[in-house]
């Protein structure tokens, strides 16, 4: 084969990439192309994107190679230049979500049209979505059973970096977009950052997840979501790296989450717009509570100390995203359409698969087998930041109340200037 386009989408590694791998053991030359696509939403999570590209480019130079970068239709660019370089195929990652699988299948018919091979490689999660099925349907609509079906599944072997990659001659790689780090700056993008940050906290951390992950004072999450959205990390590699260590079995079973909900997303694609399992249930259309939640000022520390950290690091502890979740969609009674379309323009890791299947479970029309569970905010206060530093450090207005009061100020006398009476009745809370 004399030339392959390798497409990358949400891959953005060399390590453990089959399609790669696979391009420079079949043909003389590869195109490694990215397209930065104006119809997809980009948000807050552009500049760590961009710095993940200029990793990337780094790391495709040291194999001889180089990252090819276009602005425009994915599919057009892909095709025009297999065309212009005489490229036999045109490979890519599969994926599951509905922009995604529409680009799949354009990207099929263009290439059925112009006789160029077309594929589709694993790497996107750690079991391709798909292949596990229950004998009573097309996909697992609950979590354990398929917890059971993905521990004993086969998967494929990782894979190493390729030896070597030589781009065509006469491919201009063209330009990256500057990195722009602003608003956020807590982390960086790229391959390189990701191992290095996987590295330390399996060495020094991960013993200490079982008992520690659901404290919000304490760092005791890999905090490597956003590498697994944009493929800087291979999840294949990072559970393999992960399971036999101790506290190694609680973090797998929470990559397996990552995995179940690509698996519904493949089989329900309208999962950002409509509900999985309808709730019968008014919502509420109440735009200031709505905006208030999203500015953090809702009277309710740990929600807006949650809601703060989002705005302001583009990152949020997965148990403060269920308590801030449940009091949109149970409290307020907000649709979980707000809360996702929130996140997905400021979470650097909003997978469509993970950032829908979850606000539809917190919101009782997912995957949850407790539908109507409501999570208290002043008990998981309580529980998971018992002295409020988190709430300290995240809403400083409140910082010189002592614990007895920093999760009820508005039991404080005097009243903490310039932070607001909560918006449900305090009494919903303490009772």
């Amino acid at each position: 084969m004399e030339s392959v386009i390798v497409l990358l989408n949400r891959d953005l590694r060399v390590h453990d990439h089959p399609a790669l791998t696979e391009a420079s053991a079949c043909a003389r030359s590869v195109v490694p192309l990215f397209v930065l696509d104006p119809a997809l939403r980009g948000g807050h999570r552009l500049g760590f994107l961009h710095e993940t590209l200029h990793d990337l480019r780094s790391s495709l130079r040291r194999l001889g190679a180089d990252l090819v970068v276009r602005r425009g239709d994915p599919v057009a660019w892909a095709v025009r230049l297999a065309t212009e370089i005489g490229a036999s195929a045109i490979w890519t990652s599969a994926d599951v979500s509905a922009h995604a699988r529409r680009r799949e299948r354009r990207l099929s018919e263009a290439c059925a049209a112009q006789r160029l091979q077309f594929r589709l490689f694993p790497g996107v999660t750690i079991v391709p979505p798909g292949e596990l099925t229950p004998a009573s349907g097309d996909h697992y609509r609950v979590f354990t059973p398929y917890w059971r079906a993905w521990t004993g599944a086969r998967r494929r072997p990782v894979l190493g970096t390729p030896p070597r990659l030589r781009l065509p001659q006469g491919v201009d790689p063209g330009e990256l977009p500057p990195v722009d780090r602003r608003p956020y700056g807590i982390l960086r993008g790229g391959e390189t950052v990701g191992r290095w940050r996987l590295d330390a906290w399996l060495d020094l951390r991960l013993a200490g997840y079982r008992d520690g992950h659901d404290k919000l004072t304490e760092d005791e999450t890999s905090m490597i979501s956003p590498y697994l959205h944009f493929g800087c990390l291979s999840p294949l590699e990072v559970a393999g790296r992960a399971a036999g260590l101790p506290g190694g079995e609680d973090f797998v079973r929470q990559l397996c989450w990552r995995d179940f909900y690509h698996q519904v997303t493949l089989a329900f694609p309208e999962l950002p717009r409509r509900d999985y399992r309808p709730r019968q249930a008014d919502w509420n259309d109440d735009e200031d509570a709505a905006q208030a939640w999203r500015e953090g000022m809702t009277g309710v520390p740990i929600v807006d100390a949650g809601m703060r950290r989002l705005r302001a690091e583009g990152w949020m502890h997965n148990r403060a995203r269920m308590i801030v979740g449940s009091f949109l969609t149970k409290r307020l009674n907000v649709h979980w359409r707000v809360g996702g379309e929130h996140f997905a323009d400021l979470l650097l890791d909003a997978d469509v698969a993970n950032n829908w299947g979850n606000w539809q479970w917190v919101a009782g029309t997912g995957n949850d087998t407790r539908p109507n569970r409501v999570l208290n905010p002043l008990r998981q206060a309580k529980r998971f930041d018992p002295d409020g530093d988190y709430v300290r450090h995240y809403v400083p207005e409140l910082a010189g109340l002592p614990a007895s009061l920093i999760h009820q100020p508005w039991k404080a006398s005097p009243r903490v200037p310039g932070y607001p009476p909560p918006l449900v009745p305090s009494w919903t809370m303490e009772a």
